[in-house]
């Protein structure tokens, strides 16, 4: 963790465990200020910047630069996903990739395999901090706080986040406290995950496309740019195939957490998808994200690890999927 965040979190009340903030002082507002300690910023600028993502990422960087921000998936040449970002344009010529701790360094290695015959470097921005807003005045705040140097985005009107140079870091923590108090990791995954907003791990990393996760729906995905890594193989399901295995939201009643890339089965099939995002609603309830077969998902009962594991209740996504998906091309 950052020296800048366990500065600011040693406080009473406040407790750690790795990168994730577990407990935080109570508080009546709805509105909460996450320190977003998991997640770290890879910088992307020069001259080809725009050029080199645009053939690398799965999202198309000219809607980046109208919308500011935008997902895209880093794939393999077999269309799965190495590395998950939030594609931030941040200043002319200049690029900020917003990824899991846990994967940026190996993100960052596929990113300099191929920029060498760019006019652009990518490197760790280990001089920026996130800071999430979860809850009902997020955007809001997000947006008023801007500092020299920052970027606030909004995923919805109740997630939003704000990267900002550490030397900000505690007047900007400090201001949003009266309106936004400190609140633990998990509530920032429990607004993502009820958005349905997907995530990578270790342990999902190359086990998905980005279809599997919903990620077009986030416009994440641009099946008109032209060529990126990957792009054969992600088009190719778009336009002639059949996507069989979609990602839903869902609810389990268990008294061992469930993790990204934990099994799902079914009442008749023991493969029939993986966890992909968690957070926890109370003591033994969880809600979370998983990638499964479709007609497994809603013709059974999907379970935790093996057939007589805990119970999966599906929740309604909150956005439609494209019915065009699950019907053969061919």
């Amino acid at each position: 963790m950052h020296a800048h965040w366990q500065e600011w979190l040693n406080r009473p009340g406040v407790e750690v465990a790795g990168d994730q903030i577990i407990t935080t002082p109570e508080a009546d507002s709805e509105t909460r200020s996450v320190p977003l300690t998991g997640y770290g910023i890879i910088r992307v600028s020069g001259p080809d910047a725009h050029k080199f993502l645009q053939g690398q990422l799965s999202c198309d960087l000219a809607e980046v630069d109208r919308a500011g921000h935008l997902p895209g998936a880093h794939c393999n040449i077999k269309g799965h996903i190495h590395s998950l970002y939030q594609v931030i344009h941040a200043a002319e010529d200049t690029y900020w990739l917003r990824t899991r701790l846990d994967l940026i360094d190996d993100a960052l290695a596929l990113l300099k395999k191929y920029i060498i015959f760019s006019k652009a470097e990518a490197e760790l921005a280990s001089d920026l901090l996130g800071v999430g807003l979860c809850g009902p005045d997020s955007q809001a705040l997000a947006s008023g706080l801007k500092v020299d140097g920052s970027v606030a985005i909004a995923h919805s009107d109740r997630l939003a986040e704000l990267w900002l140079p550490a030397t900000h870091l505690d007047d900007t923590l400090d201001a949003l406290q009266p309106d936004a108090p400190l609140g633990p990791s998990n509530a920032w995954e429990l607004e993502a995950v009820n958005a349905a907003i997907p995530e990578l791990y270790p342990a999902t990393r190359e086990a998905f496309i980005p279809q599997m996760i919903n990620l077009q729906e986030f416009k994440g995905v641009s099946f008109s740019k032209g060529c990126y890594t990957g792009q054969e193989i992600v088009t190719r399901l778009q336009h002639r195939g059949q996507l069989k295995r979609p990602m839903y939201l869902a609810e389990v009643v268990t008294e061992q957490a469930p993790a990204p890339g934990d099994a799902v089965a079914s009442d008749n099939k023991s493969n029939a998808g993986q966890i992909v995002r968690v957070a926890q609603t109370d003591n033994s309830t969880y809600r979370v994200l998983a990638v499964a077969i479709k007609s497994e998902a809603e013709e059974s009962t999907l379970h935790l690890d093996d057939e007589q594991g805990p119970a999966l209740s599906l929740l309604p996504l909150p956005y439609s999927l494209d019915p065009s998906l699950f019907v053969s091309k061919r």
